[in-house]
């Protein structure tokens, strides 16, 4: 009846995972509670759980990333101490298998339910403001994406409490994620979250694509475009072109384990080097899907904050074009000691060297929009100038790699995972962090405090060089990755500094709470009133902040790039006050339905409840195809009632 799920299932045995969960569910107790007794209910799933606004999807997105940061970064924090009192004849306070699986949730974390809901969220928010237009081109579509990538992030957390989570690190290689050695659900619960997630990632895609090719603003053509909306269009063109090779991969790898396939257990045919070509094949593609969003968000900060237009705009183009097509060049590198052969190993070595190149175009274009610019160092402009110096040490250790005899010998090693994170931090957090401190006036109508903004930016730097220079060190020393325990006393002064930076960046994370807070208190005497808070130069700062549920009332007319800022420099209005009745999309359940019933189904396949598993397959197929034949999906606005609420506006 219940499958493989049994009282054994909860480790009443670990105190650690017993006491986590115990305080997961505390929060979420408190507020439910507190969200009851104020009466928010109704608000809340009408203003947000059921919205399609785009914006409004934009910010459940970046909650949903910035609520897995702390998640990711408690992992995170957990093994850094771990490394750093388990030394010589000390054994620390994580045993192994516990060490795994908290190793493994913390890449997963990371990649999936961190950095991509930050960087999707951002383009949610921005892209369509940017364009000019009122929405996406599936709003309904939209909801569910967001839904779908929320139940993945909650099925990895379930394994917290129920089961296991996998040990066989966030890639999943074969024959480690085989049932041979991992019988448990822990590789289930890794499998399905993601393949969940990963059709909602998908759907976003598709979206996008479709929406910034279709839905511009009149006159608005595709060299006029912002750069943001041409790295948000070659970051979703990568995602549908590569996630639908994940979900392929993965749906092997289930069959491997639940049908006995031997896809890529090197059995009756199997080939578990297919895995880690297949898997990576995804992998480079999925890094500059998050990276190519925090580059866009870096080129508006650029030109916002140096008071000039982005210094050859079109360059920046070509360029990110130029990664968005070699990103399928060089997955190989990830595996340049597997026995490729010298012919192989050499082509792709070359091609990750050349992709350095269009980057390498991108930060000297960040440099020269800066250099004699009248530069305002507010908080998204500090974060700019500390990810092009960290940006580009990261690139420069990644081109050290892509030499296949110096990945030879640094492979595995602690000095990669000082360059992944040196990459992954230094671009994309900060990118992400950047972009939410400078569109936040946009979405909330006020400005963010500015000292605390900028306390948490030197924490979160200093911090950062603090944990990972360490690594470097300790990899040319010979230190490998996933390591439990440390053989070698001499290492630990260097983890142990490595420790201390893990403690400031928690400082940073601290100040960012501590600015929200503040901010929100103080937010009377921090209102944006013009809509402009930082004089822009794209379409979003042309309409109030936050805007009205369509946007802009007339769509702008657009003559040139920075089209807003033209308008400035032209002394005319964005928009000419000539109202028409406006249709918007209607709320819709859907997508929070669709979830619910996703999270019963991705349950059920865990723990082998297949009764449960077809009825939640079939529930939420049902919602999604409900929602897909409403022909009910609009109200309108008539042109009145948008004359009034501009007027009030």
């Amino acid at each position: 009846m219940l499958g493989k799920l049994s009282w054994d299932a909860i480790p009443f045995n670990e105190p650690l995972p017993l006491l986590s969960g115990a305080v997961v569910g505390i929060v979420i107790l408190a507020i439910l509670v507190t969200v009851t007794v104020k009466g928010w209910w109704p608000y809340l799933w009408r203003e947000w759980l059921t919205s399609v606004d785009h914006k409004r999807i934009g910010v459940m997105y970046l909650a949903l990333g910035l609520v897995m940061l702390l998640r990711g970064f408690t992992d995170a924090i957990m093994m850094r101490t771990q490394q750093a009192v388990a030394v010589g004849d000390a054994q620390g306070y994580l045993p192994p298998q516990h060490y795994d699986q908290i190793f493994s949730a913390h890449g997963t974390i990371m990649i999936f339910f961190v950095a991509m809901p930050l960087v999707i969220g951002l383009m949610n928010f921005a892209v369509p403001l940017q364009l000019g237009v009122r929405d996406v081109a599936f709003p309904t579509l939209n909801s569910i994406s967001l839904w779908l990538t929320a139940t993945g992030a909650l099925l990895v957390n379930m394994s917290l409490v129920i089961g296991v989570f996998s040990r066989a690190s966030w890639w999943g290689y074969p024959p480690l994620s085989g049932l041979a050695y991992s019988p448990d659900v822990g590789v289930d619960y890794y499998l399905w979250s993601l393949q969940i997630s990963g059709v909602g990632t998908l759907l976003t895609g598709i979206n996008f694509v479709t929406t910034i090719l279709k839905l511009r603003a009149p006159g608005m053509t595709y060299f006029r475009m912002p750069v943001f909306c041409w790295t948000a269009l070659c970051a979703n063109l990568l995602i549908v072109a590569a996630f639908p090779v994940l979900t392929a991969t993965f749906v092997m790898l289930l069959l491997d384990r639940y049908l006995d396939m031997h896809f890529f257990t090197n059995d009756l045919g199997g080939n578990q080097m297919m895995y880690a070509n297949l898997f990576w094949a995804w992998g480079h593609p999925e890094v500059y899907i998050l990276v190519l969003p925090a580059f866009g968000v870096f080129s508006e900060v650029a030109a916002t904050f140096s008071g000039k237009g982005l210094f050859s705009y079109r360059s920046m183009v070509w360029a990110t074009l130029g990664i968005c097509i070699l990103s399928f060049m060089v997955w190989l590198h990830h595996f340049f000691t597997m026995g490729a052969g010298a012919d192989v190993n050499a082509f792709f070595g070359i091609m990750s060297s050349i992709i350095a190149v269009p980057t390498g175009v991108k930060v000297f274009n960040w440099l020269f929009t800066m250099f004699r610019g009248r530069i305002v160092f507010k908080t998204p402009a500090l974060w700019l100038v500390g990810f092009i110096v960290t940006f580009v040490i990261g690139g420069l250790t990644g081109v050290l790699l892509a030499v296949p005899p110096v990945d030879f010998v640094l492979h595995n090693s602690a000095f990669l995972v000082a360059h992944f994170h040196n990459v992954i931090i230094g671009g994309v957090v900060f990118g992400a962090l950047a972009g939410i401190t400078y569109w936040f006036p946009k979405a909330f109508g006020f400005t963010l405090d500015e000292r605390w903004g900028q306390a948490a930016f030197w924490c979160w730097l200093i911090g950062f060089w603090l944990a990972f220079t360490p690594l470097y060190a300790l990899g040319l020393m010979g230190m490998t990755r996933r390591l439990q325990h440390i053989a070698d006393p001499s290492w630990q002064p260097l983890l142990l500094v490595a420790e201390v930076g893990a403690v400031v960046i928690f400082a940073g994370i601290l100040c960012q709470i501590a600015q929200l807070y503040v901010s929100i208190r103080t937010r009377e005497h921090r209102l944006d009133l013009t809509g402009d808070p930082w004089n822009g130069r794209t379409l979003e700062w042309s309409t109030s902040s936050p805007p009205p549920a369509y946007n802009f009332a007339m769509l702008p007319k657009v003559e040139t790039i920075d089209a807003f800022w033209h308008m400035k420099r032209t002394g005319r209005a964005p928009v000419e006050p000539v109202y028409e009745p406006i249709e918007i999309p209607r709320n819709s359940p859907a997508g929070f339905i669709t979830a619910f019933f996703a999270v019963v189904m991705g349950f059920s396949l865990i723990w082998h409840i297949w009764w449960l598993a077809i009825l939640g397959f079939l529930a939420a197929a049902t919602v999604v195809l409900i929602a897909g034949w409403n022909i009910d999906r609009e109200h309108e606005i008539s042109a009145a009632e948008v004359a009034q609420m501009e007027r009030a506006r």
